[in-house]
C-alpha cells in the first residue's frame, strides 16, 4: 500500500528540510529541547497548511518564516511565564504567611501536647486538628457528648498550665468550628 500523496509529498518535504530548519532553530534557542520544539511545531504548521506550502527551495524559505514565528510565539510565551513568575513571587508572602514564624510556637505546643495523656492528647487532637465538635469527638471517642466536653475543658487546662497561655495548634489555624466549641465550653 503506497501513502497518498499529501502524505508522501509532506514526506519528501520533511526529509529534505528537517536538518536546514534544526540547524536555523538550535542557533536561536538555547536548548536542543527548544529546538526540537520548533522543529515540531513548524512542520505542524507545514503540514495543517501543505496547500500553501511553495515547491522546491522556496518551500526552504517559507519553512523558515514559519519557524521565524514560532521562536517569536515561545519568546512571548516565556516572558508572560515569566512575568506570571515574577508577580506570583511578590503577591505570595502576602497571601502565605511565612512558615518559620511561628516554629518557636509551634515547638512549645508540640512538647507541651506530647507531655498530656493519651486521653487529653486525643480530644484536644480531635478539636483542634480535625475540626470536630464535642459531639463528633463523643461519636469518635465512643463516650457522651458531655463526657467529651468535660475531657476537652480538662485537656485544655492541662496544656494551658503546661504552656503558661491559651495554645494555638501547632501548624493548623484555629477553625470556626474549633472557635465555637471553644466558646461554648468556656
Amino acid at each position: 500500500m503506497t501513502p497518498e500523496p499529501d502524505v508522501e509529498s509532506f514526506q519528501r518535504l520533511y526529509s529534505a528540510y528537517v536538518d536546514p530548519v534544526l540547524g536555523y532553530a538550535l542557533r536561536r534557542v538555547a536548548t536542543p529541547a527548544d529546538a526540537a520544539d520548533v522543529v515540531a511545531e513548524t512542520f505542524l504548521v507545514a503540514w495543517r497548511r501543505r496547500e500553501d506550502v511553495p515547491a522546491g527551495e522556496a518551500a526552504r524559505l517559507w519553512l523558515y518564516g514559519v519557524a521565524r514565528r514560532v521562536l517569536a510565539n515561545q519568546r512571548r510565551g516565556e516572558l508572560r511565564r515569566s512575568a506570571l513568575g515574577g508577580r506570583l513571587r511578590a503577591e505570595l508572602p502576602a497571601v502565605v504567611p511565612d512558615p518559620a514564624g511561628g516554629v518557636a510556637d509551634r515547638t512549645d505546643a508540640a512538647r507541651a501536647l506530647a507531655r498530656l495523656g493519651g486521653t487529653d492528647r486525643e480530644v484536644v487532637e480531635l478539636t483542634a486538628w480535625e475540626g470536630l465538635d464535642s459531639r463528633e469527638v463523643a461519636e469518635v471517642l465512643g463516650i457522651t457528648p458531655m463526657a467529651a466536653r468535660a475531657r476537652l475543658s480538662r485537656a485544655r487546662r492541662r496544656l494551658r498550665a503546661l504552656l503558661g497561655h491559651d495554645p494555638v495548634p501547632a501548624g493548623h489555624e484555629e477553625t470556626r468550628t474549633t472557635q465555637t466549641v471553644s466558646q461554648e465550653e468556656r
